[in-house]
């Protein structure tokens, strides 16, 4: 393993520069600048510092192989409903918060809707499975029937609605996670 290198590509994954890692870890750039380039080696607790700052601890940084599940089945779905609401919000990846983003499915019942959320940092994504929904950010709405999809950045109050008579499914994508 090419441990100088595997450190300047988690540090220019967090588009971090060699400085900025070198003073997180208390450490200098051109120490950083050697050992990326495999001129010097960390000791272990100087390892365990710029891997923390990289996010990372030395278990991870040295399996070689990930083990991260790929495929999801109906096993994996955790479900919360909300009747008041006519609503179903089922997280069809299990901690997706942890990641970029965060996928569900969420189903709405003639008449129903999902909380209002508030406006955040990222963007949301939506393919309407069944029915119609109309996507309501601020003040304005649009509508998006089976087939459609809809793309936004939630820097305005938005929900979903389906003012259908017939039951409504959307695939919905936040990033990063906020459901």
């Amino acid at each position: 393993m090419n441990i100088g290198k595997k450190i300047k590509e988690l540090r220019m994954a967090k588009s971090l520069t060699q400085e900025e890692l070198a003073s997180r870890c208390d450490l200098s750039k051109g120490f950083i600048s050697q050992v990326e380039r495999d001129l010097t080696s960390p000791s272990i607790s100087t390892l365990v510092d710029i891997l923390e700052s990289l996010g990372t601890n030395l278990k991870d940084f040295f399996n070689e192989y990930e083990d991260e599940k790929i495929v999801f089945t109906g096993d994996d779905v955790f479900e919360t409903a909300d009747e008041e609401l006519g609503y179903t919000l089922e997280w069809i990846v299990p901690n997706a918060q942890k990641n970029d983003m965060e996928p569900i499915l969420l189903t709405l019942e003639p008449g129903g809707r999902y909380k209002e959320e508030e406006p955040h940092e990222g963007e949301e994504f939506g393919y309407v499975l069944s029915g119609n929904v109309e996507v309501h950010l601020g003040s304005r709405k649009h509508k998006a029937k089976k087939g459609e999809c809809f793309y936004y950045k939630a820097k305005a109050s938005h929900f979903i609605s389906n003012p259908g008579k017939v039951q409504a499914k959307v695939i919905w994508i936040s990033t990063p996670p906020y459901f």
